[in-house]
């Protein structure tokens, strides 16, 4: 496997906008980022797509599926009923390295349970997480928040692995020598929140490998003064949707109200504050969040995902491989055996 270029395989038929929206952002990623991207699900489907962009399937390997688990469809029941899915045949890549990480927009109940059943979990971890990274008051400082998604109904430990996995990834993605992990509550003090929060809060306080330094309100999330946020998934689902749709409506106010009366020579000097702004808050930026806890890199990505997303996506695969973050999870031991 080459060792200076990640080799990430992408779900081509997950997705609303598959494969055409998927196609593009795996080649840009591929033409910018420098990894080489393999396109999983019908080649006669990618080949066309690649057709309506200009492309040649001779610019990018393509790997045949066979169908793709649908959004209606019950996660486990799906990946089983269909072994030659996209998904399940990208993870199989993984799993016998062919290549370094997965991205998929698809059924992202499909993505954890075939990452589960081909990849298996961490030696230690009993449920994975999945990490999304928000933008905080700090231009120059990310939060990472897990699970927002993965595991609804959560136990003490769970959420103790999940702060030991953020810690890592805070580490060494995101670049925090003493990242910050704060659990999500109702209230800064040790003795608020509901029984999974106060048994939590034990757990974070005596265990030396996790910097934890308290509970974290909401309006705690998004100020930069924590680099790791642990809740539960149902909690984490919420308030990752809720977030992307402030920042969607903050957009929408900043072009109508900013912009208006302002002439062409004003314009100038406004939209690159504009781009700036919609750098740091769009969830396009992102790209999705990581799987965290199983065997391999896995980016789930919004099931609405255009091309940027993608992009971004694969770009966040590509760090966490870079960065060996599996790798390192398993050589510090954070988790106990």
């Amino acid at each position: 496997m080459a060792l200076n270029r990640a080799r990430i395989a992408v779900d081509a038929m997950g997705g609303d906008y598959a494969p055409d929206e998927i196609v593009a952002g795996a080649l840009q990623a591929q033409d910018e980022l420098g990894a080489e991207v393999l396109l999983v699900g019908d080649p006669a489907a990618i080949e066309a797509s690649l057709q309506r962009h200009d492309r040649s399937s001779d610019e990018v390997q393509i790997i045949a599926s066979e169908g793709a688990v649908e959004m209606h469809e019950e996660a486990l029941t799906g990946i089983k009923r269909k072994p030659n899915a996209s998904i399940n045949v990208a993870m199989n890549l993984v799993k016998q390295g062919e290549a370094d990480g997965v991205v998929s927009a698809g059924h992202s109940g499909a993505s954890m349970a075939s990452a589960l059943l081909r990849l298996g979990r961490l030696a230690g971890i009993d449920r994975p997480a999945i990490g999304a990274v928000f933008p905080t008051m700090n231009p120059n400082k990310s939060v990472l928040l897990l699970d927002v998604g993965a595991i609804v109904d959560c136990r003490p430990k769970f959420l103790e692995q999940f702060a030991l996995l953020g810690t890592v990834y805070s580490q060494y993605v995101l670049g925090r020598d003493e990242p910050r992990v704060g659990l999500l509550n109702i209230g800064e003090e040790a003795c608020k929140g509901n029984e999974l929060a106060l048994r939590t809060y034990e757990l974070l306080q005596n265990n030396p490998r996790i910097p934890f330094v308290g509970n974290a309100e909401g309006r705690d999330v998004l100020s930069g003064d924590f680099d790791v946020i642990v809740c539960d998934g149902f909690v984490g689902n919420v308030l990752l949707k809720f977030a992307e749709a402030v920042g969607n409506i903050l957009l929408q106010l900043c072009q109508d109200e900013l912009l208006q009366g302002l002439d062409e020579r004003d314009l100038d000097h406004v939209m690159p504050n504009l781009k700036r702004l919609k750098q740091r808050i769009d969830y396009v930026e992102h790209g999705g969040g990581l799987l965290l806890g199983v065997a391999g890199v896995c980016v789930i990505g919004h099931g609405s995902s255009h091309a940027m997303t993608i992009f971004n996506a694969v770009r966040l695969a590509k760090e966490a491989v870079d960065n060996r973050v599996i790798e390192r999870i398993q050589e510090k031991h954070l988790v106990e055996q």
